[in-house]
């Protein structure tokens, strides 16, 4: 029965770990599917950091997991990866340094030096549409070239994770435009590297940035020893893959406008497609391109379930108990209120930021409000993006779900509640796996002189859960607007501490 079957391959690169399907896109079902974990270097600066060799070896774990007949089906790949992650590669393939994460916010201090060599956040903005903010790749770069410069002076490519499996499996180092625009170095409206900052963090930096490409184009194909080594066909195209929220948009539809995805994981994000570009004055969501052939406006948060997890770590609970307990305390937590920024964080712009449980009275300090305040946290601290696409005139009808966070039933009422949207499940869990399987589909096609139309396939190939979402609770909705104006309220007031 393998030899009949017609695979993509999905690969998503994450913080936590690599996950890889084999999806069948004749009958829609994911033939084979598996996942291996990734270590975590932290230090107090804020460097958080991953070893590229950890990716490839979990890449090569998840591809031994799955049977090799199902491996020979495969017809094309995809790649998602984990966004803004520096990869400095040299001339012969070798990775120069450890991977600085999008997570890392040790690089603060170049932030405000490429900020205040290219003039202000108000020149870039009009310039490029995004503002150089921690986390993105472009400070990383400079962090290299000072802490590292006869490294730096090797450096013949720069990758972001997805560039670097996709540069690892066909040898050729490109990029496309979605992963591209969180360097904080494109121009967003034109797509393409903009010259003048690119030089003015280095002269000869322009030679170092990858030929960019279309999202239906392929890096390449897979070359024969990568295709030995891990048991799949040698010579099958590779598409251009994208970021873990781009490849995200794939899988759960987020194609159209109207639409917004939110992901619950280490990081929240929450985007939605737009035909054209869509540039934050505030500079609250990243101007980001799409993986699709558009752009997809996005904020995001750095800690999104990190205080659920402190919280269960500390009192000892599961995953379901905790849930329960939160469930017990009523909306707003009797005035408790988590400002969640244990590590950092992005929006706001709070790189120094620590992580705060305010309101506690004599009466209130249960355990009960506690975590149900770790649980809506995550959701009040994107609200602000919700805000901010309403303010551009973007119009959203729901909200698509994804993540960890997603399997929480408490969790899915909250962000009802809060956002006042309705709340929808994509079927499959693995939306940015199941993405890059979709998009190495639309390449396949593209190759073969098909005149596809990505939409055409996210009808086809992506499922929602009928039962799985729910609906806004009117008399929740009014409560979370005076929760959420408190929430801002201590956030405006601790800020200066933070900065």
């Amino acid at each position: 029965m393998e030899d009949r079957l017609k695979t993509v391959i999905g690969i998503d690169n994450g913080t936590q770990s690599t996950k890889v399907v084999f999806y069948n896109y004749e009958t829609g079902k994911i033939a084979a599917s598996a996942s291996a974990p990734h270590d975590l270097i932290s230090r107090e600066d804020g460097s958080r950091e991953q070893k590229a060799s950890w990716w490839i070896q979990a890449l090569q774990s998840c591809f031994d997991q799955i049977d090799p007949g199902i491996k020979q089906t495969a017809l094309a790949a995809g790649v998602s990866g984990q966004q803004h992650g520096f990869v400095p590669v040299d001339g012969e393939g070798n990775v120069l340094n450890d991977v600085k994460l999008w997570c890392d916010t040790s690089t603060a201090g170049e932030c405000r030096e490429l900020t205040e060599s290219y003039g202000s956040d108000e020149k870039l903005l009009e310039d490029t549409g995004n503002l150089i903010l921690p986390g993105y790749t472009a400070s990383k770069i400079l962090w290299f070239k000072k802490a590292h410069p006869a490294e730096y002076a090797k450096m013949k490519h720069v990758l972001l994770p997805h560039d670097y499996l996709n540069y690892y499996l066909t040898g050729e180092a490109v990029m496309e435009y979605g992963d591209a625009s969180g360097t904080a170095l494109l121009d967003v409206r034109s797509r393409t590297w903009h010259r003048e900052l690119v030089e003015s963090l280095d002269p000869g930096l322009m030679d170092c940035l990858p030929r960019l490409i279309e999202p239906w184009e392929a890096a390449g194909t897979v070359l024969p020893e990568v295709a030995e080594q891990f048991g799949i066909p040698a010579g099958i195209p590779v598409s251009s893959g994208g970021g873990d929220n781009m490849m995200g948009a794939l899988g759960t539809g987020t194609t159209r406008d109207g639409v917004l995805t939110m992901s619950l994981g280490t990081s929240g994000t929450l985007y939605g497609y737009s035909d054209k570009p869509i540039v934050d004055p505030d500079g609250n969501l990243a101007a980001f391109c799409s993986s699709s052939g558009g752009w997809l406006p996005l904020l995001c948060t750095m800690n999104c379930t990190v205080a659920t997890e402190l919280m269960r770590d500390l009192f000892e609970y599961g995953v379901k108990e905790f849930d329960q307990l939160g469930a017990r305390a009523p909306v707003g937590a009797e005035g408790i209120l988590t400002l969640p920024f244990f590590n950092g964080e992005r929006t706001p712009n709070l790189p120094n930021g620590k992580g705060c449980i305010v309101g506690m009275t004599a009466s209130n300090v249960k355990k009960e409000n506690i975590f149900r305040s770790a649980l809506e946290s995550a959701i009040l601290g994107m609200k602000v993006g919700l805000d901010s696409f309403e303010n551009l005139g973007f119009k959203a009808k729901e909200i698509r779900l994804i993540g960890g966070g997603a399997n929480s039933k408490i969790w899915r009422q909250i962000t009802a509640d809060v956002m006042n949207l309705p709340v929808v499940i994509p079927e499959s869990p693995e939306a940015a796996a199941l993405g890059a399987a979709v998009q190495a589909l639309w390449c396949l096609e593209k190759s073969e002189g098909k005149d596809t139309d990505i939409n055409v396939l996210i009808d086809e190939h992506i499922a929602l859960d009928s039962e799985g979402g729910c609906v806004p609770v009117p008399e929740n909705v009014e409560k979370y607007k005076a929760v959420y104006a408190e929430y801002s309220r201590y956030v405006e007031a601790l800020s200066p501490l933070f900065s």
